[in-house]
């Protein structure tokens, strides 16, 4: 089976074609064009590649959140678009699930972060065995309580995600030691990772049809925030 993978949760597009144990096409891109400009090409260059072809798939894995609300309608409109036209079942990988996944197994916990804004980080904290478990979250939370939750569980710690770069002076001295920072390649999730999880979850029975999938978004969007504070007031 053979499986696309798409990801436009971050301000990185990145798609790949996974098969059983190997990756056999990926493109990553971070550059000032949108993600609605540079996926569709992205996409033929990889099916192209990989000698897969639209044909060939078996299913469509897309980042499903948290992170960019823009981003993920694009990544998730592009996907179910593309599953609606081939006949494919489309699967919802979670964006910090597919950040944390190169970092398992490394003998200690894992924690994606991604900035939130508002002074906030979407993160979530996985364990330490090979096996990726979620121990907390997913949530949007201050860098500080997310210091805390770490402190709490007491074991040395990676990072990795676009929220590393702000908050990695305040996580070393909330953490001391116990903090440790994945290289700068991984702190944006990989299109491949999207394609082997969603390899995974496939093989497991997992996926849904194009118009069943939905965002994972954490919490309300701004725009979301000031009409409900409109529409509350004027009720």
């Amino acid at each position: 089976m053979y499986v696309l993978g798409i990801e436009s949760a971050t301000p990185v597009a990145a798609v790949a074609v996974a098969g059983d144990g190997v990756i056999l096409a990926e493109r990553m891109v971070l550059n000032q064009r949108t993600h609605s400009v540079n996926l569709l090409p992205m996409i033929k260059s990889v099916l192209e590649e990989s000698g897969v072809g639209k044909k060939g798939l078996g299913g469509i894995a897309v980042s499903g959140g948290p992170g960019s609300f823009t981003g993920l309608r694009i990544g998730m409109s592009t996907a179910k678009s593309l599953a609606q036209v081939l006949g494919l079942k489309v699967v919802g990988i979670s964006t910090l699930t597919s950040l944390a996944y190169p970092l398992a197994g490394r003998g200690c916990y894992v924690c994606p972060v991604l900035n939130a804004r508002k002074n906030e980080v979407y993160t979530s904290v996985f364990d330490n065995k090979e096996v990726l478990n979620r121990l907390v979250g997913p949530m949007a939370v201050r860098p500080g309580r997310l210091v805390e939750i770490l402190l709490d569980l007491g074991g040395p710690v990676i990072f990795a995600g676009d929220g590393v770069s702000q908050y990695m002076d305040f996580f070393k001295a909330g953490l001391g030691n116990l903090a440790g920072f994945a290289p700068s390649m991984l702190n944006y999730p990989r299109g491949a990772a999207v394609a082997e999880l969603g390899l995974a979850a496939f093989r497991e029975g997992g996926g849904v049809a194009p118009a069943d999938l939905c965002p994972e978004y954490i919490r309300p969007s701004e725009a979301e925030v000031v009409w409900l504070k409109k529409n509350n007031a004027g009720s």
